[in-house]
C-alpha cells in the first residue's frame, strides 16, 4: 500500500515478483501442452526488463476497510492437443473463495462452451464441476485468488493475480537445438558448398 496509486500497484508487482518486467496483458487462451508451474519457478526464469505477456486481474482501492479481491480462473481440457481458457476477475465486496469459484467457474464454462459439454448455466459451479468432469473432457480447473482489506488510513491498496505466459525453452535450449541442427545437416550443408565452388556465389564457411 502507498499514498500514491501507481506506487501502490508497483508494490504489488514487486509481492508476485513480476515488478522488473514488462507486462503486456493478453486474452484468455491457455495454450495446448501449456505446463502450469509455480511461482518461485516461473520468476527464476525471467530477465530484467524482459517483455512478459500475462493475463492479469487486479484491484485497486483508497477506500478504508474495502475489501478487494482478484483472481485468476484456469481450465485445462484433457486433450492436451486443445487449448483451455484463463480468465480474470476483480471485485469489491466479495470473499477471497466466492472471487476464487467465480473465476475458476468462468474459465471452465468458457471450455466447456468449447467443447461442446452440456450444462445448466443455472446451477451452481460445484454442481456444475462435477458434470465438466465426469464428461472426460475437462482435466483440471483451479484459481490463484489475491484479497486484501483497504488501509484504515486512506491510503491505496492494491491486488494481483497474474497468470504469466513462460516461452516453452531457455537461451541455452535454443543454442542446444541449433547446435543439434548443425550436426544432423554437416554432410548436407558441406555437399551444398562443395557443389557452389566455382560459381559467382560465395558459399558461406562452417
Amino acid at each position: 500500500m502507498d499514498k500514491n496509486k501507481l506506487t501502490s500497484f508497483e508494490m504489488a508487482l514487486r509481492d508476485a515478483g513480476i515488478e522488473s518486467n514488462n507486462i503486456v496483458n493478453v486474452s484468455s487462451i491457455l495454450p495446448p501442452y501449456c505446463k502450469i508451474v509455480s511461482r518461485e519457478y516461473g520468476t527464476k526464469k525471467l530477465q530484467p526488463g524482459q517483455i512478459v505477456h500475462c493475463v492479469l486481474a487486479k484491484e485497486q482501492t483508497d477506500e478504508p476497510s474495502r475489501l478487494l479481491v482478484a483472481s485468476i480462473g484456469v481450465a485445462v481440457p484433457k486433450d492436451r492437443d486443445k487449448y483451455g481458457y484463463l480468465s480474470e476477475h476483480h471485485g469489491f465486496g466479495q470473499t477471497k473463495k466466492h472471487a476464487g469459484d467465480y473465476a475458476e467457474d468462468l474459465a471452465a464454462t468458457m471450455l466447456a462452451t468449447t467443447l461442446g459439454i452440456n450444462f445448466d448455466p443455472e446451477t451452481a459451479w460445484k454442481e456444475r464441476e462435477k458434470t465438466y468432469k465426469a464428461g472426460g473432457q475437462i482435466f483440471n480447473t483451479k484459481n490463484y485468488t489475491k484479497s486484501a482489506v483497504g488501509n484504515k488510513k486512506g491510503m491505496w491498496t492494491t491486488v494481483i493475480a497474474a497468470a504469466v505466459l513462460l516461452p516453452s525453452y531457455e537461451a541455452g535450449d535454443l543454442v542446444r537445438w541449433l547446435d543439434d541442427i548443425t550436426k544432423t545437416y554437416k554432410k548436407e550443408v558441406e555437399q551444398y558448398i562443395n557443389a557452389m565452388k566455382g560459381t559467382d556465389i560465395s558459399p558461406f564457411k562452417l
